[in-house]
Parts: C-alpha cells; structure tokens; sequence
C-alpha cells in the first residue's frame, strides 16, 4: 500500500494543486480513465469546502490530505481543522447563498457532500480530532486486473 500525503494552507489556488495531484495518483494507481474528472471533481469539491472552512475558522491551520492505493482501491482522505460542530461554517463553501435564510442548515450543510457522494464510488464522512474527514474511493486496477 503507497500513501502520498499533502498539507496545503486554506488558498483557493491550492485547491488546483491538490486535485492536479489526486488525478495523477489515481492515473499511475490504476483508476479507469473514464473515471478520473470524478476523482478531479469530487477532490476539488472537498478541498474547496476546506479551505473556505479554514479561511472562516482557522485560516493559520493547513489542510491535510492523503492518497493511498489499498487493495485494489484509490482512497483519498481530505482533514480540515475548522469546528465541525459549527454548521454555519458551512452556508458559504456550497457554491450558492442563501441570501434569505429559507434554505434549513441540515439541508446547506449536506449539499457539498451530496456532490462528492455522487462523484465518488464510495464516501465517508466523519469527524477529526479538530474538523472533518471526507474520505472518497474509486475502484483501481490491481496487477493489470480490475479488482473483483
């Protein structure tokens, strides 16, 4: 299992870097090229939602994330340091405002995970020791074969 880990401070412009990163892995792990804009996507989407996190919270802390090839998979984990039981912070990384306050929190907060769980073959979503993970995978050739 090979593990490639990248800490970045909460620029948007990093967020180029660490998805440029993430489909390059998940090239030489085997992804499925038919796959990899997912892999682009759902990566940008997370690390998007980190920094805006990060910027709001805690802009001094880095962004961690970490790309690993394990058994017959490409798993990326994404770690922000922002407050995860806030979720306020999460109104403005969705990509649209709610200028008028209609939309409930739960619903806000759920939109950009909604968007990386229809990118990514599998999701997790839980918290860190100081924010929340988002761990995202996509299925990799093992040894010139598709896994199972």
């Amino acid at each position: 299992m090979a593990t490639v880990e990248l800490t970045f401070s909460a620029l948007p412009a990093h967020v180029r870097t660490a998805r440029l990163v993430a489909t390059a892995i998940a090239r030489r792990t085997g992804v499925q090229e038919s796959l990899l804009d997912e892999v682009r996507l759902a990566v940008g989407e997370a690390c998007s939602r980190a920094v805006e996190a990060h910027r709001l919270h805690c802009p001094g802390e880095p962004i961690r994330i970490e790309l690993r090839d394990d058994s017959g998979r490409f798993e990326v984990t994404v770690t922000d340091s922002a407050p995860s039981d806030e979720l306020e912070h999460d109104r403005g990384l969705l990509g649209f405002d709610d200028p008028f306050g209609q939309l409930p929190d739960d619903l806000m907060a759920g939109f950009g995970i909604a968007v990386i769980a229809g990118l990514a073959d599998d999701v997790q979503v839980y918290p860190s020791q100081k924010g929340m993970c988002i761990r995202m995978s996509w299925p990799a050739v093992t040894n010139g074969r598709s896994p199972a």
